[in-house]
């Protein structure tokens, strides 16, 4: 592996030093994640700054988000920048708010759960697991969607 500035990495050299499957490299490619350009021979070659990029994806997956949105939050980079330190400080920002919220729906969801369980058809009249918010219930009681 090259050590100047400027060096380019293969997707082999890629894998090793980010801890990421060269498939899942290709993935991340496929959707508009990372970039490479193309060597003489066609072989794949990523600028070091990738590595970053492949970091950030992969905390962002870590946190339950969805591609799409790890993608939309890349491209509103600069010139698709490598997310420096200020970039990452309004990403996880913005992705802190998701995650309080996802954490409180699960919270409610588990404080919940035993209420449930005690029925075991999830065909309760008001089945707040089944039927968030209770949107059947005027349908009559029982299962509307099984």
């Amino acid at each position: 592996m090259s050590t100047t500035p400027a060096a380019t990495w293969s997707v082999g050299e890629l894998a090793e030093r980010s801890g990421v499957a060269v498939s899942t490299l290709h993935f991340y490619e496929a959707q508009g994640l990372i970039s490479s350009t193309r060597s003489g021979g066609n072989h794949r070659r990523y600028a070091r700054s990738m590595l970053r990029r492949v970091a950030v994806v992969r905390v962002a997956q870590r946190l339950g988000l969805p591609l799409a949105a790890i993608r939309d939050a890349l491209a509103a980079l600069p010139d698709g920048r490598t997310p420096t330190v200020r970039d990452w400080q309004r990403l996880s920002s913005r992705w802190k708010d998701d995650l309080d919220q996802r954490i409180a729906e699960l919270t409610a969801l588990r404080d919940q759960l035993d209420g449930c369980i005690g029925c075991g058809c999830l065909s309760l009249k008001a089945c707040r697991l089944r039927n968030p918010g209770d949107a059947l219930a005027g349908q009559g009681p029982g299962a509307r969607l099984w």
